[in-house]
């Protein structure tokens, strides 16, 4: 489709847009600017088809800028194609208070792109100078619950590499723009609102790296002139500075910015409750009013960031010198007013400190949200101190499917690989606090002895037993074993959130028994335990994730998505120093039977190279209600550091069978 690709409002021609649209003889009758985007040029497109010549119809096309430099700029801050991959790889998904795209191209070698889009005919665009009432105010942001509630904490999303591009607006960028943007604009900033801009910009790395749960979609720039409102409704255009990130921003940035002060402050918190109330009406799970109030406050600097970078790197006009300083003014008065700085790092801070998930978060079951996969997971895995034997046990709350996931596995260097598993277990009762799973050939118990310190594991049942390890990634039966486990997982660490999902890792060590076939084996070892929830589609991405303990007893959890090569989530810890993964690189051999032949994990900020040896699998053939397949070749590991350390610990990768 690129050939459709166009440059000028010159190039809209009645041949040209008949293709765009995939429709024949079609007549252009106008083309009009529109809007008043300073990276971009939009055009109301106004044409007949020939079986109606009398009737005018009309679409909106969006072009790069013809200006170099503010083109030049939208290259650079990835701003054209974060827009395109929007429309074309999510925005149907949303639906809601989009316009219909009818075409998204885009040429990376040369920075030009065209959109062709909906126009929403009798709307108003709103103004980011006048500002608007606090009617339309509320609109907005029952809109923008409504963009964010289907995608809000996706895990699989949040990984998608056009979401995920490196973030432009460094603090080493905004440290060099500052003072000349204080220059320039004088007397027209406020001297508190000046020096909260000096409090903010030192601090802004620390300050985006505090990202908080629930992650969601991040328009980036939702303002009133991204706004167009008609008969009640709110439509939203420019997806150019499209993230993944803290859902709040959005809100926080949209009010700081829309409403006059005293607007604000008597509805500021009305309106935030409004939208919070939507995002539950619409099935979001796990997010507090106290935890949506707080990330609300945090947020309030994205205003002061956009003001001072885009004012200084786009096409200066009078309007835009209008506009920021209108927006600024609004936005470090909100910041002030909600004590926002008390939330802020303290300037050069480096890295946050690691999120810790709640004593409640461990001890309970989350409603689940609206999506069919769904789901409540409890993980827990073990290696004997003496490296001949290996456990995991899986339980899987899915709900909306009405069933449990289960999976347990007996491994070892010189064993065979047992799988106690059932895909379509009876969903344990809500409020069973020992969510028991019996079937007749299955019985299994887990429960919380006290929440974050320690959990205890029971099961029994008739598992399969396979000598050679791939053989459920064939979906082989295997050899029946009975088999039974006892086990006791005590946190030995601290517990660690994700920022990036709700989910929490806890290395442990474990103790307890495990039986097979009338053999008793008394158990003691390390491990790992986790607990996640929300919506997962183990056939969406590929990942590896891995949970290893070393001898002078650092433990590492570190995950990696091979489409997007230093994306990172985890940690290293050792005498209760944690500190937070935030690259990993993963390569693997895989074997003509499935299985991982070897494979290196190497994460930073704080390089640790490690090779990695499977000695024993558990490996999962898994099929989503769908068709879609992946191979889950988990494995018990032998690990050798770069620094001559050694380990164990659980490896697994999710691989697609695309």
């Amino acid at each position: 489709m690129t050939d459709l690709l166009i440059h000028t409002a010159e190039d809209v021609t009645g041949e040209w847009l008949s293709a765009a649209l995939g429709r024949d003889g079609l007549r252009v009758v106008s083309v009009e600017a529109v809007g008043t985007g300073q990276m971009s040029q939009s055009h109301r497109v106004t044409f007949t088809a020939p079986d109606a010549p009398d009737a005018t119809e009309s679409v909106v096309v969006k072009l790069a800028s013809d200006d170099p430099t503010s083109r030049a700029t939208g290259v650079g801050l990835g701003a054209y194609k974060r827009e395109i991959s929007f429309y074309s790889n999510l925005a149907e998904r949303i639906g809601g208070p989009l316009p219909a795209c009818h075409l998204a191209v885009y040429d990376e070698a040369d920075g030009w792109f065209t959109l062709v889009l909906q126009d929403i005919t009798g709307a108003s665009q709103g103004d980011q100078i006048a500002g608007c009432s606090v009617d339309d105010a509320r609109t907005a942001m029952l809109a923008l619950a409504r963009l964010h509630a289907p995608v809000l904490g996706d895990l699989a999303l949040g990984t998608s590499d056009w979401l995920n591009q490196p973030n432009p607006l460094t603090q080493e960028l905004l440290t060099q723009l500052l003072p000349a943007f204080l220059d320039r604009y004088g007397d027209a900033i406020a001297p508190e609102h000046a020096a909260l801009c000096e409090r903010f910009v030192p601090s802004i790395s620390g300050w985006h790296a505090d990202a908080r749960p629930p992650l969601g979609l991040v328009h980036g720039d939702y303002r009133l002139d991204n706004l167009l409102f008609g008969d009640g409704t709110c439509t939203v255009v420019d997806w150019q500075t499209v993230t993944w990130g803290p859902a709040m921003l959005d809100a926080s940035y949209f009010l700081g910015g829309a409403l006059v002060v005293e607007d604000r402050r008597a509805h500021e918190e009305e309106l935030v409750r409004a939208y919070h109330d939507a995002l539950l009406a619409q099935g979001v799970q796990g997010f507090s009013w106290e935890a949506c109030w707080e990330e609300y406050r945090r947020q309030v600097f994205h205003n002061l960031l956009m003001a001072i970078a885009a004012s200084m790197l786009v096409v200066r006009t009078d309007r835009g010198d209008e506009m920021f300083m209108t927006v600024l003014a609004r936005s470090c008065q909100q910041a002030i007013d909600l004590d926002a700085v008390a939330l802020l790092p303290e300037p050069d801070a480096g890295a946050p400190v690691p999120l810790v998930p709640t004593q409640e978060d461990d001890a309970s079951r989350h409603e689940p949200g609206p999506e069919d996969v769904w789901n409540e997971s409890w993980y827990f895995d073990a290696i004997s101190d003496d490296g001949t034997l290996g456990f995991y046990v899986r339980t899987g709350r899915v709900p909306n499917q009405d069933l449990c996931l289960y999976t347990a596995c007996i491994t070892g260097p010189d064993r065979p690989s047992i799988m106690l598993v059932d895909g379509t277990a009876p969903l344990p009762a809500f409020d069973d606090d020992m969510q028991t799973i019996d079937t007749g050939t299955l019985r299994a118990t887990q429960v919380c002895e006290e929440p974050l310190r320690r959990w205890r594991v029971t099961g029994s049942g008739t598992a399969a037993s396979h000598a050679d390890h791939a053989a459920p990634l064939r979906q082989e039966a295997g050899e029946p074993v009975a088999v039974s486990f006892d086990l006791v997982w005590d946190t030995e660490g601290t517990p660690f959130q994700w920022r990036q999902s709700s989910r929490y890792e806890i290395p442990c060590r474990v103790s307890g028994t495990i039986t097979v076939e009338g053999e008793e084996i008394a158990f003691s070892g390390v491990g790992q335990r986790d607990h996640s929830w929300g919506a997962r589609d183990w056939w969406a991405v590929d990942w590896m994730w891995s949970a290893l303990h070393l001898d002078d007893g650092t433990h590492t959890h570190a995950v990696g998505v091979p489409q997007m090569p230093g994306y990172g989530v985890g940690y290293v810890q050792h005498d209760d120093v944690v500190t937070e993964i935030t690259s990993v690189t993963a390569t693997e051999e895989v074997g003509d039977d499935g299985l991982i032949r070897a494979a290196r994990i190497v994460s930073g900020p704080d390089a640790l190279d490690v090779d990695v040896e499977p000695v024993a699998f558990g490996a999962i053939y898994l099929e989503a209600p769908d068709g879609r397949v992946s191979h889950f070749p988990r494995a018990m590991c032998r690990v050798t550091a770069g620094d001559g350390r050694s380990g164990v610990g659980w490896v697994e990768w999710n691989r697609n069978q695309r």
